[in-house]
């Protein structure tokens, strides 16, 4: 049997940008997507922690250093600049890996990794 846990997760970031007219997906600075262990094109679930809303999504690189977490599309509709979120990304695996599976928990300042 297989089940589906917690791969990593990016915790308390804030919405710099959210552009409605992009096509859609979640912009995040690629040192936090390196040190979360998440790639470009990952579904991910973002949890607003502002206004309780929950969405999927996937992800696309922003410049690296720059602390970017953009919401787009209709995910942008889900907060606002500001709006401290956390995103989360899956891994499907057996049970007894599942056992030993330690989750990369990221934890960033303002938007950005500690020196």
């Amino acid at each position: 049997m297989y089940i589906e846990v917690l791969k990593s997760k990016i915790h308390r970031v804030a919405i710099t940008q959210a552009d409605p007219d992009y096509m859609g997906s979640i912009a995040i600075d690629e040192d936090l997507l390196d040190a979360a262990g998440m790639l470009a094109n990952e579904k991910v679930q973002v949890l607003n922690l502002n206004n309780g809303e929950r969405l999927e999504t996937y992800i696309i690189k922003a410049e690296r250093g720059s602390g970017t977490i953009g919401l787009n599309g209709p995910a942008a509709l889900k907060g606002k600049v500001g709006d401290l979120l956390i995103v989360i990304s899956y891994a499907t695996m057996s049970q007894k890996k599942a056992k030993k599976h330690q989750p990369v928990l990221v934890f960033p300042t303002n938007n950005r990794l500690h020196p």
